[in-house]
């Protein structure tokens, strides 16, 4: 992805865009998806780890295992309890800034791989804890951060890749 934008000086695409919707697929289309995919899910941990490391530096908490927070469940929920307050915030500043990221990665295409990586993340969190995450306030974080992910990623793939998009309006001469 980086390469992709670092290289369209020298006039080399490494990555190709999804385009218009297609009931074709081919191979190739198959693999820019899950490059993509790819690409969105190391920016998705990327910036879990980081938002976890400032929370643990800005909260003082030395008790939290920083590897398994992004999966961590367990953490008693309360506004006091300052594991609970790193988990909290580090998944909704996550999917906040990962939102953005995925519209300048994929553009229009947030929604749905907001919806991959996070079905992707619960695949994760069930392998890493041995357990079905059942804490109400997990899942109320969870989908918040999807929701806002979901809307900001597309506002700001809208507002900058306007002129990409495919609206009702021209298909119907197409």
């Amino acid at each position: 992805m980086l390469l992709d934008y670092c290289c369209r000086c020298c006039g080399v695409t490494l990555i190709k865009r999804h385009g218009p919707i297609s009931l074709k697929t081919t191979p190739s289309d198959t693999w820019v998806v899950l490059q993509n995919l790819l690409m969105c899910m190391v920016c998705f941990y990327s910036l879990y780890y980081i938002a976890v490391s400032l929370c643990i530096g800005l909260f003082r908490v030395h008790e939290i295992n920083s590897l398994l927070a992004p999966f961590d469940y367990t953490a008693q929920p309360s506004w006091q309890n300052p594991k609970y307050l790193v988990g909290v915030i580090s998944t909704e500043v996550t999917y906040i800034l990962g939102g953005l990221v995925f519209a300048w990665i994929v553009e229009e295409w947030v929604w749905d791989y907001a919806i991959t990586v996070t079905l992707l993340h619960i695949a994760m969190t069930v392998a890493v804890m041995s357990d079905f995450p059942s804490a109400e306030h997990w899942w109320m974080a969870l989908g918040t951060g999807l929701v806002m992910m979901i809307f900001g990623g597309q506002l700001m793939a809208y507002k900058f890749f306007r002129s990409n998009f495919v609206y009702p309006a021209e298909l119907q001469n197409f």
